[in-house]
């Protein structure tokens, strides 16, 4: 298997370079590159087509090549007749000039080993297409081998056809003589066009009314290339020796037959029994059977009918044929509109361009993108015409991919994009800015589409500001970072401080507020926030703007503004801004909302973090009390003794955390009990002092202000009561709020040289010589 297909490779190989060494020594190789071998065409599909540009314009072309060793099996005077027979026809085609003709672009040109010319970009011909694959290259390319005519592409075709034909019999006097499949070429957008004009036949007398050919009569000994295809030949070719543009009209029949039958003629022709054949075949002609046609189209199977005809008479002419109504298709009409273009003005063209997206989704996307997008884009060499086109370029641009937009539209994309006359040109690519920023590549955006953005917030027209402002939020997110902070967002504040136009204004702060989740939270801090305090005017709706931007930065969830930006900046602006006097009260009261909502976080935020510290504070400081209780040098205290002050320690700060009672939750006691409670309190505290030696460490006091005795008093204590509520004054600041450690081991009661006899107190409490007892507040 490995044998044969090296074999087969080596065999591609030969015959490419042998073919490509024959068009190096062709002059057309001067001027023109020749390229990849694409298709094949002409009689007897004896050229080959290669794909090919100028050399100094770098213009596309077609370059079609026929090699003379395919002749090398004949005489010489069979041979010479080939090459005369092909050279006439070449010859022929380029004198004449239509557009349903081949374009030449270069005559031929003869070498020793072959003859070239070339011609308008070429896809392949008719009979390629159709599943004649004879001298294609192996393996036969996949666009050919896949392609299929549609319906429209079909009727189009034909009526291109007979077009050609209408010129060719009314305009020149001349029948073509040859007409088949293989002398139908489809050009690179799609155009069916006629060459092969090795055996035409020009009238004998062009000047009168009444055309006269004369015919050659058959010559079966000639070389199949000195003939024309005897299977579209007309039955009075063969027969009767005579012709005239009926008999192209038959050929026509058989090319319509064969199209909507896969390549295949009406009668297969024994071209070794050529009379025999054709009596025949006039037999069945003149009874031809419905199963024969029951594949072409019924709105066009009587017309086919007539044009297989015995009688040349019968035969509908080729105008005749462009009017049918097969041809009546409104893709066919749009196509033949666009072939006739140059015909008509520019109103003529506006309507029609104003009518075509209607029209285009109803077309193949190879129909459009190949025949139709061409005609578009040449448009945009009349500025007037451009407003017109690009909406319908823009739509065949929604339907293509990434790399067909980039390989077929954006090169003559490019130059408008830079178009800034008539305005409307702007105004049409920012509503399609989205599709322009997904399919054009990153180096042309920045490079082509962002500038034109730019240049449409600088513009001088109101209108078009507007357009921009309101359009940029919806492709924000396609674009970079970069070139929205340092160069769009620039423009969009120069674009609200600067211009006179209230609209303008008001949708830069709109705009603003949109992109706003497409920032970062310190650039919206340090750029946007600021920029709000230099806007000059106080209209309404520029104020509630403004509010909008705060709002926005304030609530959503990847920005926020600080605490420390609130209380200093924001706040102040937007307390100064909610008492304009411009404002009604649903405006007011929207401000009013949002300050709240900053005062209400702020304190929240704030609040959070003083207690957080403060519980640090007491946390550290707790710690501190028990090393250095732990630490103690004193060694009367045993470890239960140093945990149980530890745990005294902690309660006592929790006391200290405690919130003040409410003053409507108070209700005065009577002196004696107060007294009472007050004293058991300090006897129990003071009790648990008892064994604590000197050199302990302070620890907060419990009652400010005030100075405890050695011992209590019996004194009655009407003006005291807890949470420092007196009588006769009401609550008072001082009350029992806590104060610094004091230089004792409570802040109120004062360190001795000596040990205090505590133990005193308990014994002594009944005893008469009470000393006494006094809280200072």
């Amino acid at each position: 298997m490995e044998s044969m297909l090296n074999k087969l490779k080596s065999t591609v190989t030969k015959v490419t370079a042998d073919m490509t060494s024959a068009v190096m020594g062709n002059p057309v190789t001067r001027e023109f590159e020749v390229g990849r071998h694409i298709a094949s065409g002409g009689p007897g599909m004896c050229w080959r087509i290669y794909n090919g540009t100028k050399k100094s314009t770098k213009q596309e072309v077609a370059v079609f090549v026929f090699d003379k060793k395919m002749v090398d099996k004949y005489q010489k005077f069979d041979k010479d007749q080939i090459i005369e027979s092909l050279k006439r026809g070449v010859q022929q085609l380029t004198r004449l000039r239509h557009p349903r003709l081949l374009t030449v672009q270069h005559p031929l040109e003869e070498s020793r080993d072959c003859l070239a010319f070339c011609t308008e970009p070429v896809f392949a011909s008719l009979s390629n297409v159709l599943g004649q694959w004879d001298n294609l290259p192996s393996p036969v390319p996949t666009d050919i081998k896949d392609y299929k005519l549609y319906d429209v592409e079909t009727k189009y075709g034909l009526l291109q056809i007979s077009e050609g034909l209408s010129f060719l019999h009314s305009g020149v006097k001349m029948v073509h003589g040859n007409l088949c499949l293989e002398n139908v070429i489809l050009n690179k957008s799609g155009a069916w066009k006629i060459m092969g004009f090795d055996f035409s036949i020009s009238s004998t007398n062009p000047s009168d009314a009444e055309p006269k050919y004369s015919c050659k009569e058959w010559e079966p000994n000639l070389p199949p290339l000195c003939l024309p295809n005897p299977e579209y030949l007309a039955p009075e070719y063969i027969l009767s020796v005579s012709c005239d543009a009926a008999s192209d009209m038959y050929s026509l029949g058989v090319v319509m037959h064969a199209v909507f039958n896969e390549g295949k003629s009406v009668f297969q022709v024994n071209k070794h029994d050529i009379f025999k054949s054709f009596s025949r075949q006039l037999d069945q002609l003149s009874r031809l059977s419905p199963t024969m046609l029951n594949k072409i189209p019924e709105e066009v199977r009587e017309h086919v009918k007539m044009l297989l005809s015995v009688t040349p008479n019968v035969r509908p002419d080729a105008d005749q044929m462009t009017k049918i109504p097969f041809f009546d298709d409104v893709g066919a009409v749009t196509l033949a509109y666009f072939d006739s273009l140059f015909q008509r003005d520019n109103l003529q063209k506006s309507q029609f361009y104003k009518n075509l997206p209607k029209v285009l989704p109803k077309l193949p996307k190879r129909v459009v993108v190949y025949r139709i997008l061409p005609a578009l884009t040449s448009e945009f060499l009349n500025p007037d015409m451009v407003p017109f086109v690009l909406p319908n370029v823009l739509l065949i641009a929604e339907e293509c991919t990434k790399d067909e937009y980039v390989r077929l539209i954006l090169p003559d994309l490019s130059p408008v994009f830079k178009q800034q006359e008539p305005v409307q040109i702007l105004l049409i690519f920012l509503q399609k800015m989205d599709l322009l920023l997904t399919k054009t590549p990153p180096e042309d955006i920045k490079n082509s589409v962002l500038p034109m953005v730019y240049r449409a917030l600088e513009a001088p027209s109101i209108q078009i500001q507007e357009l921009c402002l309101n359009i940029i939020p919806t492709f924000a997110n396609l674009i970079e970072y970069p070139s929205m902070k340092n160069a769009l967002i620039p423009r969009i504040k120069s674009a609200c401080l600067q211009t006179s136009s209230l609209a303008v204004r008001v949708n830069s702060l709109v705009c603003l507020g949109k992109i706003l989740e497409y920032l970062d939270k310190w650039y919206v801090i340090d750029e946007i926030l600021p920029f709000l305090q230099q806007i000059p005017s106080r209209e309404p709706a520029v104020l509630m703007g403004v509010l909008g931007i705060y709002k926005c930065t304030f609530s959503h969830k990847k920005l926020g503004i600080p605490k420390e930006h609130l209380a200093a900046k924001s706040l102040p602006h937007l307390v100064s801004l909610s008492i304009d006097n411009n404002l009604n009260l649903n405006q007011f009261n929207s401000f009013m909302a949002v300050i709240k909502d900053m005062l209400t976080r702020m304190e929240a935020e704030h609040k959070t973090k003083l207690e957080q510290l403060h519980s640090m504070q007491e946390q550290q400081r707790y710690h501190q009390i028990t090393l250095s209780l732990l630490s103690s040098s004193d060694m009367s205290l045993t470890l239960e003794e140093k945990q149980r002050l530890a745990k005294e320690q902690e309660q006592a700060a929790k006391l200290r955390n405690q919130p003040a009672l409410a003053p409507q939750s108070i209700k005065p006691s009577t002196p004696s009990a107060q007294a009472k409670d007050l004293t058991s309190c300090l006897l129990n505290n003071m009790t648990s002092l008892g064994s604590l030696s000197l050199t302990s460490p302070p620890r907060p006091g419990l009652i400010q202000g005030s100075t405890i005795s050695a011992y209590p008093s019996t004194t009655p204590m009407g003006s005291m009561v807890s949470n420092g509520y007196n009588p006769t004054m009401g609550f008072q600041t001082g009350g029992l709020g806590m104060r610094p450690p004091g230089p004792g081991l409570y802040g109120g009661m004062a360190t001795t040289t000596s040990t205090p006899n505590f133990g005193a107190l308990t014994h002594n409490q009944g005893s008469t010589n009470t000393p006494d007892m006094s809280l200072d507040f």
